[in-house]
């Protein structure tokens, strides 16, 4: 229920937030005041207002919508050993990457899994499950905390924010040509925007995007390379070959995830949920990041 409302909120505030911006810029509608087609820089402007709110808006209340996608708990004042630890290992690790220092937070999974989000690299969270506290070492867990520290630093949340946007943008705009085309082409109506228009467009963008989330999937894949790296920098190299050898593991042995299909992109580890072809992974095959280290040595 909290999903779903979290869900009807966010399309409201987009919903809102693009209406307001199209009228400021005198944008009303796309199609020509005489009824003669598309007006394509209208058209442009419309698709990029509303397919760059999505993207922003998300990204502005990621960390609000993590916390309570995930059961994140924020550690405020350390209470136990290993919540000073962990917070004090941020703290190490923002510093040497010179970031500002990210909200510490534990989330209540038993399979091994962290994530880092927020809309700046000086605002960020960074949450790890318990499951991973429990059975990794300090030395992999410290890994896997660069590791999202890396994610921050090279600014990967607001880069596919921008990525998504441009996405979204193109998405909308090929599929509102192609459903005037199909309505003016093939149902011969000369004002190209009747009901085979919005059916037409309707299923173009489920295509489109279906196949554009292949470029947004691309660089998800890539970030993850980079944030190894980081953390191998910012940690240790061993360490950080120890800590996805041992997700590896956990995967071969099919540990149970629990973390919401929406925050896997920003996990250090994608769960067992994406069964598509490597086109459509959020992470590249964790053997492929484990050798891309070692040959990195």
């Amino acid at each position: 229920m909290l999903r779903i409302g979290l869900f009807l909120l966010t399309n409201l505030a987009i919903i809102l937030v693009a209406s307001v911006v199209l009228s400021l810029l005198g944008v009303n509608s796309y199609f020509e005041a005489n009824g003669s087609g598309l007006n394509l820089t209208s058209l442009l402007i419309f698709c990029a207002v509303f397919g760059f709110a999505g993207s922003f808006i998300s990204l502005l209340i990621s960390k609000w919508m993590a916390k309570r996608g995930t059961g994140t708990r924020i550690i405020e004042q350390p209470r136990t050993e290993q919540e000073q630890w962990l917070v004090t290992t941020v703290k190490r690790l923002a510093d040497k990457a010179n970031i500002g220092m990210p909200e510490v937070g534990i989330f209540p999974a038993k399979e091994s899994n962290a994530f880092a989000t927020g809309w700046n690299r000086n605002a960020a969270l960074v949450a790890v499950s318990q499951g991973l506290l429990d059975r990794f070492s300090r030395d992999e867990a410290e890994a896997v905390l660069a590791h999202e520290i890396g994610h921050v630093a090279n600014g990967d949340m607001i880069t596919l924010t921008l990525i998504q946007g441009v996405v979204n943008t193109f998405v909308m705009f090929f599929a509102r040509i192609i459903g005037s085309t199909v309505d003016r082409a093939v149902f011969k109506n000369e004002n190209g925007h009747g009901i085979a228009f919005y059916i037409t467009t309707f299923v173009a963008e489920i295509v489109l995007g279906f196949l554009a989330s292949m470029i947004v999937m691309r660089f998800s894949r890539w970030r993850e390379f980079r944030a190894d790296a980081a953390g191998a920098h910012l940690a240790s190299r061993n360490g950080m070959i120890g800590a996805l050898a041992r997700l590896k593991a956990e995967q071969d042995a099919h540990v149970a995830s629990t973390m919401p299909d929406s925050l896997y992109a920003f996990g250090i580890s994608s769960g067992f949920k994406q069964s598509m072809s490597a086109l459509f992974s959020s992470h590249p095959p964790l053997e492929a990041r484990i050798r891309a280290l070692k040959q990195a040595a």
